[in-house]
C-alpha cells in the first residue's frame, strides 16, 4: 500500500477551485474516485484531478436496510467496480478478498455470486480510502454559477451550497467550487399514490431497521408484503424466517411471481459494449430494448428462491400450519394504519371478494424512482438541453448538454440516464468502464480549458495547492 497520492487541479491555478464535485458518494461515484486516484497515482502531480465528494448518510453505506442474511447479489463479483476497465487495480473483489483472508475459502465455494453483505463490506473497505475526500453527513441545497462577468457570461465554475451537517460540524457545511460536478444522487423510494410510510407502513428500503425496533409480543402476528419483484420475494422469506410465529401475506396483481431472464444472451444487454450500442440506436428501437429486456432486471425474481418460497408454501399445506400466503391476483384496497398495527383490505381481481386483514405492519416493496438531477440545479436547470419529450440530452460520456454559456461539466450518473444508456444505467454492471469514460471525459475537457487559457495541457505547473488524498492503495 503506497503513501496517499497528492496531487494539484488542471487548467486555472486556484487552490480554491476543485476539478470535480461528486454529489453522492454510493458505487458509481465511489467507482469514479477509485478511476481518478488510479489516474492521478500514475501522473504527474499537475496533471492529476483534484476532487471532493458529499453524502447525505453519516458512513458509507449501500441498502442497509436490505443487508438480508443470506441474500445473494445478482451480478456476477468480476462486475466490481473496477476488473472490467482495471483488472490488476487493487481495488477489485478478489484483491479484497486477499487482504480478507478469504481468496481460498471464496473460490471453493464455487460461485459467481457473494452474499449481498459480503458485497457491501468490499464497497465499504474501498470506500475508507476516500475518507479524506468525502464530507458525509451533509445535504447539497443547490448548485449555482460562481458570479463573474455582469450579464450572460460564460460559466466556468459552479458553486455547490451545502446545508448544516449533522455529525461533522458547521465548518465542514461551507459551500465548494468547482469545475465539473457529478449528479449520482441514486434512487428514491417509491410509494403507491396515496400512501405515505408511517410507524407501521414501510417501504423496504427501511427494512432491517424497522423490523430490528419491533419489540415485544407481536399483536396480530401477520404481515403483508406488496409487490411481485426480487425484493419483494425476498422481503417474504425473510419475516417467514425471522419471525416464526407469525403469518406472511404476500399480495400481488401478477398470478405468480416471474423469474428473471439471466441467460447468457439476454445478458449481453449488461455489456459495456451494449451501451455503445443502444446509445446510437433510433429512438424507437431503445423503446423496443427496454421493453424487450425489462425481465432481466424489474418486478422479477431469482429462480432459485422462487422454488424455495414455493417448496416452503407446499410444506405448509402438508403440515397444516400456512403461515406464508401467497395472495396472488390482488391487491390492497385499503390500508389505515392503527395504534398497534394496520388495518388492511385485499381485493381478488379475479373475483372481486374482499378480505380484511390485521396486520402489525405493512411492507411496499414497489420500486425506486430516479431524482430528477435538475432539481438541485436551480437556475442552471434552464441552461440543460432536452429532447422532444423533456429529457436531459445526455453525451455518451455522461455529461448534459448545456447552452453554450455553461463550460463547466454538469455530469450525471444512475437511471436518470436509461433513456440515453439503456437498462445498465442503474445498475453495477458497467460501473468500472463507464468511471473510466467519465474520468476521460474530465480530463479532455480540462486540456480544453487550458487551450482557451491560453496556456498549452502540458505547460508549466500551477502553484502548489492544498490537496486531498487520491486513494491509499493507488
Amino acid at each position: 500500500m503506497s503513501a496517499p497520492h497528492a496531487h494539484a487541479g488542471s487548467g486555472e491555478p486556484s487552490p480554491g477551485v476543485l476539478d470535480l464535485v461528486g454529489i453522492g458518494f454510493g458505487p458509481a461515484n465511489l467507482a469514479l474516485a477509485i478511476a481518478v486516484a488510479e489516474h492521478n497515482a500514475a501522473s504527474a502531480a499537475h496533471d492529476g484531478l483534484r476532487s471532493a465528494f458529499i453524502e447525505r448518510q453519516d458512513r458509507f453505506s449501500w441498502h442497509p436496510g436490505m443487508l438480508l442474511e443470506g441474500a445473494t447479489m445478482q451480478v456476477s463479483f468480476l462486475k466490481d467496480l473496477v476488473t472490467q476497465r482495471n483488472p490488476s487495480s487493487p481495488y477489485s473483489f478478489l484483491h479484497y478478498l486477499r487482504e480478507h483472508g478469504r481468496l481460498a475459502d471464496f473460490i471453493n465455494q464455487k460461485t459467481f455470486f457473494p452474499t449481498r453483505v459480503e458485497f457491501h463490506d468490499y464497497l465499504r473497505w474501498c470506500a475508507e480510502d476516500f475518507t479524506a475526500q468525502t464530507v458525509y453527513g451533509t445535504e447539497v441545497t443547490g448548485i449555482r454559477p460562481v458570479p463573474g462577468p455582469p450579464g450572460d457570461g460564460p460559466v466556468d465554475v459552479l458553486e455547490v451550497a451545502c446545508g448544516p451537517t449533522r455529525e461533522a460540524g458547521p465548518d465542514r457545511a461551507r459551500p465548494l467550487r468547482t469545475r465539473n460536478v457529478m449528479l449520482g444522487t441514486g434512487l428514491r423510494p417509491r410509494l403507491p399514490e396515496g400512501i405515505g410510510a408511517g410507524a407501521r407502513i414501510w417501504h423496504n428500503s427501511e427494512l432491517l431497521h424497522r423490523t430490528r425496533a419491533l419489540t415485544g409480543p407481536l399483536r396480530h402476528r401477520r404481515f403483508a408484503v406488496v409487490g411481485a419483484g426480487q425484493s419483494a420475494a425476498e422481503v417474504v422469506g425473510h419475516l417467514h424466517r425471522a419471525f416464526p410465529g407469525a403469518q406472511v401475506c404476500a399480495v400481488f396483481t401478477r398470478y405468480g411471481y416471474s423469474p428473471a431472464d439471466d441467460s447468457p444472451f439476454a445478458n449481453r444487454i449488461f455489456d459495456p459494449e451494449a451501451v455503445d450500442a443502444f446509445f446510437g440506436a433510433p429512438e424507437e428501437v431503445k423503446r423496443g430494448l427496454l421493453d424487450y429486456h425489462g425481465n432481466t432486471n424489474y418486478s422479477v425474481v431469482d429462480g432459485e428462491l422462487i422454488e424455495q418460497l414455493y417448496r416452503t408454501v407446499y410444506q405448509e399445506k402438508v403440515t397444516g400450519t400456512e403461515r406464508l400466503r401467497i395472495l396472488n391476483a390482488s391487491e390492497l384496497t385499503g390500508v389505515s394504519e392503527q395504534p398497534d398495527g394496520v388495518r388492511a383490505t385485499v381485493r381478488s381481481l379475479l373475483t372481486g371478494a374482499t378480505e380484511p386483514l390485521l396486520c402489525d405492519a405493512v411492507v411496499y416493496a414497489t420500486g425506486y424512482r430516479a431524482a430528477d438531477p435538475r432539481e438541485l440545479l436551480g437556475g442552471l436547470g434552464d441552461e440543460c438541453l432536452t429532447d422532444g419529450q423533456g429529457r436531459l440530452r445526455i453525451g455518451r460520456d455522461h455529461r448534459i448538454a448545456t447552452t453554450s454559456r455553461v463550460r463547466a461539466g454538469i455530469y450525471v450518473q444512475g437511471a436518470a440516464t436509461e433513456h440515453s444508456h439503456g437498462i445498465t444505467s442503474s445498475l453495477l454492471s458497467t460501473l468500472a468502464v463507464r468511471s473510466g469514460e467519465i474520468r476521460d471525459s474530465l480530463l479532455l475537457h480540462g486540456a480544453e480549458r487550458a487551450v482557451r487559457a491560453d496556456r498549452a495541457p502540458d505547460g508549466p505547473p500551477p502553484e502548489p495547492a492544498a490537496v486531498l488524498p487520491a486513494g491509499h492503495r493507488s
